[in-house]
């Protein structure tokens, strides 16, 4: 039975997006996403895979598209999260990555929340959904921050589903 896990960076005010990039530059973060989802499936939706532009190196890139025809390089297409997971099925860890719509639907099914938390509010056009906190409990929390490129606190978060 594969672990489905969903990883996010998101503000304080629960963004994770402006105009499909990340609104903040934080390579620890990068470093941090690499390193879990090194040798997993990742599963995204297309708007999200776009904005990265190619499949990352050492993982499985599964997009969950609407549109039947399409086709891309390298990846594995799925048209909806149930068969993005079925496809899936023989790693022991999945990644969720995004987008919003995607977490919306992922959320009721995750066992394990890896949340980047941006110590402060970010403008921005995409958010993650509001979950209720009282379902998990939080197992591990590495504080950080940074001065380059930008100043930014932020914390390293694993929650469990109680």
């Amino acid at each position: 039975m594969s672990k489905l896990s969903l990883i996010v960076a998101m503000a304080r005010n629960r963004t994770i997006g402006v105009n499909n990039t990340l609104p903040w530059r934080c390579p620890e973060d990068l470093k941090h996403f690499k390193t879990l989802t090194m040798g997993h499936h990742m599963i995204m939706g297309r708007k999200t895979f776009d904005s990265i532009g190619k499949p990352l190196p050492g993982r499985t890139t599964v997009v969950v598209s609407r549109n039947d025809d399409l086709e891309i390089a390298g990846c594995v297409v799925a048209h909806s999260l149930k068969e993005a997971i079925a496809i899936c099925a023989d790693d022991k860890e999945i990644f969720i990555v995004g987008g919003a719509e995607l977490y919306r639907q992922a959320l009721s099914l995750v066992d394990t929340l890896y949340i980047t938390e941006i110590r402060q509010d970010v403008e921005g056009d995409a958010h993650f959904p509001e979950f209720d906190k009282s379902e998990w409990r939080e197992t591990s929390r590495e504080v950080r921050s940074q001065e380059t490129p930008q100043p930014l606190e932020y914390h390293f978060v694993t929650y469990c589903r109680k």
